[in-house]
C-alpha cells in the first residue's frame, strides 16, 4: 500500500511543488490539459542515456530494436547517439530511412521477408540482411545483387519468459536450428553464394528475459557455432527484461553486457560482439496518462476504473498477461491504500489494464489516471480496434515537450476507406 517506486518512473521524473509529478521539467497535468489523453510522455533524457549506455558497453555493435518503439523522433535519436537500428518490416525500414538514418546503419530481420522487402532492402543498401529460411537465400539469389548477411541460428537455449516471446528453444519459427543440422547446411550454402557475403551469425532467444546468464549461455552456443566459420560479427540480439511492478529488478545495460564479454572472452570469440537491445532502452522512459471516466464499485467484489484507452494503446495485459502499476500524477508520493482493476473502453471484458492496482482513497472521477514503464510495445503493438483514435506521443526534455506523433483524428481513420 505504499508510493509508486520511484525506480519505475523515467530518471528525469520529481515530484513539483503540489506534489504532481514532472518529467523533463514538465507538469505530467500539464500535458494532459493540452494534448488531452490517452497520451505517451517520453522522457527524452532517459532514451539518450540508455542508448548512450549501450554504446559504451558495445560499441558499434549497439542497436537499437526498433521494434519496441518507433517514430521518425526515436529512430533519429537512436542513430544521434551512436546506435544502428533493427527494422523487421519494409515498413519499419521506411521510418527509418525517412528519419535520415543511413541504409548502412540497418539491420534487417524478419522470418519472411517478401521479394519486395529484400529488394527495397538491397536497393537502399541496407548495412546487413539477417537471413532466416533457406527461402530467404533462394530470394536473395534471385535478386542477383551483392549483400551483407547475418544467419539467424536457433541455439536450443530455453529463456525463462513468456511461451509468446521465447525464441531460443528448437520449437519456433525463427532461423536456423542448430541442432537438426540446418544452421551448418545454411552457414555452408551462404559461404558458397556468388552475391551474398557471410558476415555474421545472429540469435536471440526471447523477450523479458530477467537473467543475463540465459544470454551468457546463447552466446557460448552461438560462439562455438560460428567460429570454425571465420565471421566478423556475432549478435546475441536483445530480449533484456525490465521491471515493471513493485518488487521486480532487472539487470542493468551495462551488467547485461558486461556478462556478455565475459561470456564471449570465456568462447575465445574473436569476433565483433552485437545486440539489439529495444524494451531496455524504451520502456521505463515512458508512462501512460489517461483518463478517469467510470468508477464502478460492487461492494465485496472489486473496483472498475475505467479509462479513455485500453488494449488498443497498451495490448501486452491481454496477449501476456503483464503487469503494471497505478498512481495518480497529481499525487505521486500518496500512499496508495484503495485497490482497483484498471479498464479500458473496448467492448471486451478482457480489456484489462492493470489487474490489481493501487491508487490513493480520493481516487474521483475525471482524475488523471497513469500506468508508468509503458515505453515499449504499447504504441509499437497499438490498434484502432473500435475505431479508437490512437493517441499522441510527447518528448520531454528541459521544460519543454515536443509533439513527435499527433492524435489521430477521426478522418485519419478513413484514409485507406476506399468504400
Amino acid at each position: 500500500m505504499t508510493p509508486l517506486p520511484r525506480h519505475l518512473l523515467p530518471d528525469t521524473a520529481a515530484v513539483g511543488p503540489a506534489g504532481q509529478l514532472m518529467i523533463g521539467g514538465c507538469d505530467t497535468l500539464e500535458l494532459a490539459r493540452k494534448y488531452g489523453t490517452p497520451l505517451f510522455v517520453y522522457d527524452e533524457t532517459h532514451l539518450r542515456a540508455r542508448c548512450r549506455e549501450a554504446v559504451a558497453v558495445f560499441g558499434d555493435g549497439a542497436i537499437y530494436a526498433a521494434k519496441a518503439f518507433l517514430c521518425t523522433a526515436m529512430a533519429r535519436l537512436a542513430n544521434e547517439e551512436g546506435m544502428r537500428l533493427d527494422v523487421a518490416t519494409g515498413g519499419e525500414m521506411h521510418v527509418a530511412l525517412r528519419a535520415g538514418v543511413p541504409a548502412s546503419d540497418l539491420v534487417f530481420h524478419g522470418n519472411n521477408k517478401s521479394v519486395v522487402e529484400l529488394e527495397a532492402a538491397v536497393e537502399a543498401g541496407v548495412g546487413r540482411i539477417v537471413v532466416d529460411s533457406f527461402e530467404e537465400i533462394d530470394r536473395l539469389e534471385a535478386i542477383g545483387k551483392p549483400a551483407s548477411v547475418l544467419m539467424r541460428i536457433t541455439p536450443g537455449v530455453e529463456a525463462h519468459t513468456h511461451e509468446y516471446v521465447a525464441t531460443g528453444h528448437d520449437d519456433t519459427k525463427f532461423g536456423f536450428t542448430v541442432s537438426t543440422g540446418a544452421a551448418r547446411d545454411a552457414a555452408e550454402r551462404l559461404m558458397r553464394s556468388s552475391v551474398l557475403e557471410l558476415e555474421g551469425v545472429h540469435a536471440h532467444i526471447g523477450s523479458q528475459v530477467f537473467r543475463a546468464e540465459s544470454h551468457a549461455e546463447a552466446l557460448a552456443v552461438v560462439a562455438d557455432f560460428a567460429a570454425p566459420l571465420g565471421v566478423a560479427e556475432v549478435c546475441i540480439g536483445g530480449g533484456l527484461g525490465v521491471a515493471y511492478v513493485a518488487g521486480e529488478a532487472a539487470p542493468t545495460i551495462t551488467e547485461w553486457g558486461q556478462s556478455l564479454r565475459r561470456a564471449a572472452a570465456r568462447a575465445g570469440l574473436d569476433a565483433k560482439l552485437s545486440a539489439e537491445p529495444g524494451r531496455a532502452i524504451v520502456a521505463a522512459a515512458a508512462i501512460t496518462l489517461y483518463t478517469a471516466g467510470t468508477i464502478k464499485q460492487i461492494p465485496g467484489v472489486r473496483t472498475y476504473v475505467a479509462v479513455d484507452g485500453g488494449m488498443s494503446d497498451n495490448p501486452r495485459p491481454v496477449l501476456y498477461g503483464s503487469g503494471y502499476e497505478t498512481f495518480l500524477p497529481r499525487a505521486v508520493g500518496a500512499a496508495r491504500t484503495r485497490e482497483i482493476r484498471l479498464v479500458g473502453k473496448h467492448c471486451e471484458s478482457g480489456d484489462m489494464l492493470v489487474r490489481e492496482g493501487l491508487v490513493p482513497e480520493d481516487l474521483a472521477l475525471d482524475d488523471i489516471i497513469s500506468t508508468p514503464v509503458t515505453g515499449a510495445y504499447g504504441h509499437s503493438m497499438g490498434s484502432n480496434y473500435n475505431k479508437i483514435r490512437r493517441p499522441a506521443v510527447v518528448f520531454v526534455a528541459d521544460g519543454q515537450a515536443r509533439l513527435v506523433v499527433r492524435r489521430e483524428t477521426f478522418d485519419d481513420l478513413m484514409l485507406t476507406d476506399v468504400g
